[in-house]
């Protein structure tokens, strides 16, 4: 039996049965149930699965992106649980535990449609370069009434540990905090159990909008497989507490979106950080993998702003992202450098929403940063005033704009796979043309009887 398994089995004899997790291409977890007697049989010999449902659409639908399920038949593949994710899952029901999957073909060779898969490969190119990501992610996410999300119609939740419906917000404020206080600390909680480091928490800029950072690791696979557990976590955690955690990108229309952040410093083999150079400015390779970022922007704004809804959250003068821009110490930028030590000198980008899925958006960003620095690119000069005042056309801001930049031939395709890339935009041209017919109320307002 594996070692962590046998493990596992002998520390917690009330385990009854493990979900395995699946994280498709729009973050939603899908997966399998296994009763413990079958546990060791899915760590010996896999379990199968058809590969389909990585690229289903955001309501469960078969695209058939590809050929990918009805034209192929739907064939089976296999899982193999990830090893260091194993875990109990204290919000469940009693006995219940987790682990995260990962596809693989029959034959055990890599499942191309899996975007952890598609995350190793862009590490793999970063190795081969003698460089090394330490990465963090940051995920903003709003408490919603539980009642309201049924309808449809967001709304602040009742603070459970006062009484009181939650009507205004002062960013990073303590009180708003004190709010929920046992939901954030049974989050804490649960993340220490399952391994996931987390950081600081702080309240937002509206009401209800959390953010929790997650702590710098040396495993970017690992840092996006704790964003995925962060989020089913905070969900998790949120139903037993009368609320729904939204990670959509722009839940209300006047208020702040939802974004996910991606931190990078970059190790040479010796353990040297190649941003630092002694000065404020940082090295001339930090200033190169910002161009390449900056550079596979437009490429990537599908990945980063994966739906409809995605693209509210840019406007002007709300500190996101309206162009291709960079500074240092500056919130309005897309490719921030934050202030700080000198050798912890790091690069956040800041252009995905929360809705983004963790794997390919880190891809990307570590995509562009290999670019920049392989290719010598050169990046503009950096912003100190506020670049977030008029969405820029060098990027596109609607959806099917960025799905059409992404079928353009990029360096892109180079990392994350023109075949991926392709399968990826298949998947969601069929869930924007079905969003597209369906009929609102504002078309019947605007065109069924007009006077």
């Amino acid at each position: 039996m594996n070692e962590e398994l046998e493990r596992f089995l002998n520390n917690n004899p009330e385990l009854r049965f493990l979900d395995v997790l699946l994280p498709d291409l729009c973050s939603i977890v899908r997966g399998k149930r296994i009763p413990r007697d079958d546990i060791a049989k899915v760590y010996a010999d896999g379990l199968q699965i058809p590969s389909s449902i990585y690229l289903l659409d955001v309501n469960g639908g078969c695209t058939d992106a590809g050929g990918r399920g009805f034209s192929d038949g739907d064939p089976d593949v296999k899982v193999r649980p990830v090893p260091g994710s194993l875990s109990l899952v204290p919000w469940g029901p009693p006995g219940a535990g987790q682990v995260l999957g990962s596809l693989y073909e029959l034959d055990d060779s890599v499942c191309p449609v899996d975007p952890r898969h598609v995350l190793a490969g862009v590490i793999e190119r970063l190795h081969e370069s003698g460089l090394h990501p330490v990465v963090a992610l940051e995920l903003e996410f709003y408490l919603i009434d539980a009642a309201s999300a049924d309808e449809g119609r967001p709304c602040p939740p009742v603070l459970p540990d006062t009484g009181r419906r939650a009507s205004a917000t002062q960013v990073y404020s303590l009180a708003d905090l004190e709010g929920f206080t046992r939901f954030l600390s049974e989050v804490e909680a649960t993340c220490q159990a399952q391994g996931v480091p987390l950081g600081a928490t702080t309240a937002e800029y509206a009401v209800g909008q959390y953010e929790i950072n997650l702590q710098h690791v040396a495993d970017p696979l690992r840092a996006a497989d704790h964003a995925i557990l962060l989020r089913r976590a905070v969900q998790g955690l949120a139903r037993a507490h009368d609320a729904v955690a939204t990670f959509m990108a722009k839940p209300y229309p006047e208020d702040a979106g939802n974004g996910l952040h991606v931190h990078v410093s970059l190790m040479d083999d010796k353990g040297h950080n190649v941003f630092d150079n002694g000065t404020s400015e940082g090295s001339i390779q930090l200033r190169q993998a910002v161009a390449g970022m900056l550079d596979l922007l437009p490429q990537s704004m599908a990945v980063f702003a994966p739906n409809v809804n995605s693209y509210r959250r840019f406007a002007p003068n709300l500190y996101v992202p309206t162009g291709p821009t960079w500074g240092y110490n500056n919130r309005s930028v897309a490719v921030r450098i934050p202030a700080g030590d000198n050798t912890a000198r790091r690069i956040e980008h800041r252009m995905a929403g929360a809705d983004a899925n963790p794997y390919l958006t880190l891809a990307a960003v570590l995509a562009g940063l290999h670019h920049g620095i392989s290719h010598g690119l050169v990046p503009p000069e950096p912003r100190a005033d506020n670049a977030g005042t008029q969405l820029d056309g060098a990027v596109p801001f609607t959806w099917q704009g960025a799905l059409d930049q992404l079928a353009k031939p990029s360096a892109l395709d180079e990392y994350l796979g023109a075949e991926y890339l392709s399968l990826y935009r298949q998947c969601k041209q069929f869930e924007l043309d079905t969003y597209a017919r369906e009929f609102t109320p504002l078309e019947y307002r605007w065109y069924l009887a007009p006077e």
